[in-house]
Protein backbone atom coordinates (compact mmCIF):
# COMPACT_ATOMS: atom_id res chain seq x y z
CA UNK A 1 0.00 0.00 0.00
CA UNK A 2 1.39 3.59 -0.78
CA UNK A 3 2.00 6.03 1.37
CA UNK A 4 -1.00 8.08 0.35
CA UNK A 5 -3.32 5.34 0.32
CA UNK A 6 -2.22 4.54 3.80
CA UNK A 7 -3.20 8.40 4.39
CA UNK A 8 -6.72 8.74 3.44
CA UNK A 9 -7.52 5.21 5.09
CA UNK A 10 -6.24 6.50 8.38
CA UNK A 11 -8.35 9.04 7.41
CA UNK A 12 -11.30 7.19 6.87
CA UNK A 13 -10.82 5.36 10.16
CA UNK A 14 -10.35 8.02 12.42
CA UNK A 15 -13.35 10.02 10.62
CA UNK A 16 -15.84 6.93 10.89
CA UNK A 17 -14.33 6.51 14.70
CA UNK A 18 -15.46 10.14 15.31
CA UNK A 19 -19.08 9.38 14.78
CA UNK A 20 -18.85 7.56 18.29
CA UNK A 21 -18.33 10.58 20.28
CA UNK A 22 -20.46 13.35 17.82
CA UNK A 23 -23.37 11.34 17.75
CA UNK A 24 -23.49 9.44 21.60
CA UNK A 25 -22.07 13.03 23.03
CA UNK A 26 -24.54 15.15 21.13
CA UNK A 27 -27.39 12.88 21.91
CA UNK A 28 -26.59 12.63 25.40
CA UNK A 29 -25.94 16.57 26.14
CA UNK A 30 -30.04 16.90 24.19
CA UNK A 31 -31.63 14.08 26.11
CA UNK A 32 -29.57 13.54 29.33
CA UNK A 33 -29.77 10.17 30.63
CA UNK A 34 -32.83 9.51 29.09
CA UNK A 35 -30.75 8.90 25.95
CA UNK A 36 -30.07 5.64 27.50
CA UNK A 37 -33.62 4.66 28.10
CA UNK A 38 -33.42 6.02 31.88
CA UNK A 39 -35.91 7.92 33.46
CA UNK A 40 -34.88 11.79 34.75
CA UNK A 41 -31.85 12.04 36.96
CA UNK A 42 -32.99 12.78 40.59
CA UNK A 43 -31.02 15.18 41.94
CA UNK A 44 -30.74 17.24 39.03
CA UNK A 45 -26.78 17.32 40.21
CA UNK A 46 -26.36 14.46 38.43
CA UNK A 47 -28.23 15.41 35.27
CA UNK A 48 -26.31 18.28 35.25
CA UNK A 49 -23.17 16.16 35.54
CA UNK A 50 -23.90 13.41 32.79
CA UNK A 51 -24.67 16.79 30.40
CA UNK A 52 -21.44 18.53 31.20
CA UNK A 53 -19.13 14.83 30.80
CA UNK A 54 -21.08 14.41 27.66
CA UNK A 55 -20.60 18.07 26.33
CA UNK A 56 -16.83 16.77 26.84
CA UNK A 57 -16.87 13.67 25.05
CA UNK A 58 -18.52 15.93 22.04
CA UNK A 59 -16.13 17.98 22.02
CA UNK A 60 -13.35 15.46 22.32
CA UNK A 61 -15.65 13.84 18.83
CA UNK A 62 -14.65 17.38 17.22
CA UNK A 63 -10.65 17.76 18.06
CA UNK A 64 -10.39 14.27 16.81
CA UNK A 65 -12.54 15.29 13.33
CA UNK A 66 -9.69 18.19 12.88
CA UNK A 67 -6.97 15.88 13.09
CA UNK A 68 -8.15 13.95 9.77
CA UNK A 69 -7.07 16.53 7.16
CA UNK A 70 -3.52 16.46 8.35
CA UNK A 71 -3.34 13.03 9.80
CA UNK A 72 -0.01 13.39 9.70
CA UNK A 73 0.89 16.62 11.34
CA UNK A 74 -1.31 16.38 14.27
CA UNK A 75 0.57 14.12 16.53
CA UNK A 76 1.00 15.46 19.44
CA UNK A 77 -2.95 16.63 19.45
CA UNK A 78 -4.00 13.14 18.73
CA UNK A 79 -2.16 11.63 21.44
CA UNK A 80 -3.49 13.89 23.96
CA UNK A 81 -6.88 13.46 23.05
CA UNK A 82 -6.12 9.67 22.63
CA UNK A 83 -4.77 9.93 26.21
CA UNK A 84 -8.08 12.01 27.82
CA UNK A 85 -10.27 8.77 25.96
CA UNK A 86 -7.91 5.87 27.44
CA UNK A 87 -8.59 7.88 30.91
CA UNK A 88 -12.02 7.57 30.67
CA UNK A 89 -12.07 4.09 29.59
CA UNK A 90 -9.54 3.49 32.83
CA UNK A 91 -11.95 5.15 35.06
CA UNK A 92 -15.20 3.03 33.30
CA UNK A 93 -12.78 -0.19 34.51
CA UNK A 94 -12.86 1.17 38.16
CA UNK A 95 -16.49 1.35 37.51
CA UNK A 96 -16.76 -2.45 36.48
CA UNK A 97 -15.03 -3.61 39.13
CA UNK A 98 -16.69 -1.62 41.84
CA UNK A 99 -20.11 -1.88 40.38
CA UNK A 100 -20.15 -4.21 37.83
CA UNK A 101 -20.76 -5.12 34.12
CA UNK A 102 -22.39 -2.20 32.19
CA UNK A 103 -24.80 -2.49 29.61
CA UNK A 104 -23.76 -3.69 25.90
CA UNK A 105 -23.75 0.34 25.14
CA UNK A 106 -21.28 0.89 26.84
CA UNK A 107 -18.75 -2.39 27.19
CA UNK A 108 -18.72 -1.19 23.44
CA UNK A 109 -17.38 2.22 24.62
CA UNK A 110 -15.14 0.32 26.81
CA UNK A 111 -13.67 -1.64 23.74
CA UNK A 112 -13.16 1.72 22.06
CA UNK A 113 -11.31 3.68 24.85
CA UNK A 114 -9.09 1.08 25.69
CA UNK A 115 -8.75 -1.00 22.71
CA UNK A 116 -9.11 1.13 19.23
CA UNK A 117 -8.44 4.47 20.59
CA UNK A 118 -4.65 3.16 21.29
CA UNK A 119 -4.56 1.01 18.37
CA UNK A 120 -5.60 4.42 16.15
CA UNK A 121 -2.85 5.91 18.21
CA UNK A 122 0.22 3.31 17.27
CA UNK A 123 -1.03 4.00 13.87
CA UNK A 124 -1.06 7.47 13.45
CA UNK A 125 2.16 7.63 15.34
CA UNK A 126 3.64 5.04 12.87
CA UNK A 127 2.74 6.67 9.78
CA UNK A 128 3.53 10.13 10.83
CA UNK A 129 7.03 8.76 11.02
CA UNK A 130 7.06 6.96 7.71
CA UNK A 131 5.44 10.18 6.16
CA UNK A 132 7.95 12.37 7.34
CA UNK A 133 10.66 10.37 5.98
CA UNK A 134 9.32 9.26 2.43
CA UNK A 135 11.43 10.92 -0.25
CA UNK A 136 7.99 11.46 -2.30
CA UNK A 137 4.74 11.37 -1.66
Amino acid sequence: MTLAAERRLLQAVVALACLVPLSVGGESVLRGPGFLGHPPVIPTDLDSHFRYISGIFFAVGIAFASCVPRIEATGLRFRLLGALVVAGGLARLVSLMEVGVPSSGHLFGFAMELGAVPLLMLWQRSFARRWATAPTR
